[in-house]
């Protein structure tokens, strides 16, 4: 008789699966283990604390080369899977067009003046009527950055290699659709 996994069992396994992975990326410190544990428990996006410890140890030791600091990735995060949820977007397409938009510096500023993770432009804000709103804070601008891709996306229909065109900027042209999908299959993707 098979016995059913519980959700303890379960996440042990899950931790096993990916200490390979948190290992590559470095030893586990103590304060790693406190960042997940807040983290976790302060996840209202994900369905349940399960979900939420294995996708934020997954996508941590993931985004790790890139963001040392594991407070400040964690909060990430968080925030890219709150706002993407949010907005009806799969988390890791958002972070595969952050990596592609500004490779997670949340300052960055583009040759056209787009700003910030998602390389919002500018004249959004006076737009909507939020001048004063600060596109470097990384809330607004993963609000806004994944408001503006849901909204082409339903646009276009659920066509993604056309919502993520028009979102740069580049409808008729594949290349920047190519490196998100890219980025997508290379690092983001789950399973």
């Amino acid at each position: 008789m098979q016995m059913p996994l519980t959700k303890p069992l379960l996440t042990l396994f899950a931790l096993l699966w990916l200490l390979p992975c948190l290992a590559s990326a470095g030893t586990v410190d103590p304060d790693l283990r406190v960042a997940l544990k807040q983290a976790i428990e302060a996840s209202d996006s994900f369905g349940d604390r399960f979900e939420a410890e294995v996708w934020l140890v997954d996508m941590s030791a993931r985004l790790a080369p890139t963001i040392p600091d594991p407070q400040r990735r964690l909060r990430l995060l968080r925030m890219i899977h709150q706002e993407a949820t949010r907005a009806g977007l799969i988390p890791e397409l958002v972070l595969a067009v952050i990596e592609v938009e500004s490779n997670f510096n949340q300052f960055a500023i583009s040759r056209a003046g787009a700003i910030g993770l998602m390389q919002v432009m500018p004249f959004w804000l006076k737009e909507i009527g939020h001048p004063e709103d600060n596109l470097f804070d990384a809330r607004t601008n993963l609000r806004l950055g994944t408001t503006i891709l849901k909204y082409y996306l339903d646009r276009e229909n659920g066509n993604l290699p056309r919502a993520l065109a028009r979102y740069n900027g580049s409808l008729g042209s594949y290349r920047y659709t190519n490196k998100v999908f890219e980025a997508l299959r290379e690092k983001w993707r789950r399973f």
